[in-house]
């Protein structure tokens, strides 16, 4: 078994049979190149390296062998190695993807200029249709050039994806190996959601006690982020509203962070949200406000009284604001005994699509169990890991 074969699919199946051609080029991010290829492995993928000249001058060929268990293609032969992966043929590579790509190739590629392995196969590609995407890695000097902007413009005009670089100082570094995979993954998945534009609300909320000191719910943000990127990979337009939680939010996610439930209540005053098809709120608010004293309490004190208000509803105001939506909350309870009838009285009371169950033992854990309730109160009951179950809720409510 090669190396390669041992870790196919250890992170997921969602590459799984998918067969992506991975060029090459001559920019020092080539060295990332064996990462990048693992972790499309990672996730289910076979890939095949191909490579310029200038490439090899950077990373050896035999590295990238070992990384994908594919031998690098160099040069073109008479096997047609363009034409059998890129090619009108009855069973073409998935997507191709020029990542590091170079000022040099995508000048080459807009013009149609094929002299490298890689811009034949990005001209073959073009030609049958097969999906692209081109990671850009450069000095931002050579990234800024009008005409290499200009040759990044009718990339795009043909239907070529770009991954954004990272502009660090004077360099347009290549995109993180995560945003990347999720881009591949968005590109080569079913894209369901691709005329979709979804808000997620989640994490925790963080209401001050003083100037000091708050108070908070429980939220790891994991089931928010789960759903975000889920939504994403299946090719919503995604927008995250994120409170105070620990997981991390990925950088392709575009992300607004709220810490108490009135920044909540300014976001619904300045964001206009109706043009949102999906709306999902699984976030830990604080039902009830402590009246803010200011400054500082004395640690001295040998009782604290707090006054607590109830917290604006956000789930009503949301449905206020976008009575088109559909949308979608979350019920949280101790135990399961009465928890989908509450869920239910919380449907109707809101006018929602659906409402996801759950109990307080999935709160920190990358597992839960979850009861999705619809407006008739039909009951869909899974378990499962959090990104699992991500899917499960989207492909409920898509």
């Amino acid at each position: 078994m090669h190396p390669a074969d041992e870790i196919r699919g250890v992170k997921s199946k969602r590459l799984a049979k998918k067969r992506i051609i991975l060029g090459i080029t001559g920019s020092i991010a080539a060295v990332e190149s064996v990462k990048l290829s693992r972790e499309f492995i990672r996730h289910g993928a076979e890939v095949f390296p191909v490579m310029t000249h200038s490439a090899t001058k950077i990373i050896h060929p035999d590295s990238l062998e070992f990384a994908t268990g594919n031998k690098p293609i160099i040069e073109l032969t008479g096997k047609t190695e363009h034409v059998s992966f890129c090619g009108r043929v009855k069973e073409p590579a998935d997507l191709f993807i020029i990542s590091p790509c170079t000022a040099n190739t995508i000048s080459k590629i807009a013009h149609g200029i094929d002299d490298t392995a890689v811009t034949t196969f990005a001209t073959t590609a073009i030609g049958s249709g097969i999906p692209m995407l081109i990671v850009p890695a450069m000095h931002l000097s050579m990234y800024d050039h009008k005409i290499v902007q200009k040759n990044v413009l009718k990339c795009k005009e043909v239907g070529i994806g770009f991954v954004e670089p990272f502009i660090q100082g004077n360099k347009a570094k290549m995109a993180n190996i995560d945003e990347i995979v999720a881009y591949v993954i968005q590109e080569t998945g079913k894209r369901d959601m691709a005329d979709k534009r979804v808000l997620i609300i989640g994490g925790s909320s963080a209401e001050a006690i003083d100037d000091v000191r708050i108070i908070s719910n429980r939220s790891s943000g994991k089931t928010a982020v789960s759903i975000a990127k889920s939504a994403f990979y299946r090719g919503a337009d995604v927008e995250l509203w994120y409170g105070c939680s620990k997981e991390p939010v990925p950088s392709y996610i575009q992300t607004v962070n709220f810490e108490s439930v009135e920044d909540l209540v300014e976001l619904l005053k300045t964001k206009d949200i109706k043009n949102f098809d999906v709306i999902i709120i699984c976030a830990a608010l604080s039902d009830y406000i402590p009246k803010k004293i200011d400054g500082k309490i004395s640690s001295d004190e040998k009782k604290l009284i707090l006054e607590m208000l109830p917290a604006p509803k956000i789930i009503a105001m949301l449905r206020e604001k976008a009575p088109t939506s559909k949308l979608i909350g979350f019920k949280l309870e101790e135990n399961s005994n009465e928890l989908q009838d509450k869920a239910y009285s919380l449907l109707k009371e809101n006018n929602l699509d659906f409402v996801i169950a759950n109990t307080i033992s999935g709160l920190n854990g990358d597992k839960n169990e979850v009861w999705i309730i619809d407006e008739k109160g039909g009951t869909i009951h899974k378990t499962g890991k959090k990104e699992h179950l991500a899917d499960c809720i989207l492909d409920v409510v898509k």
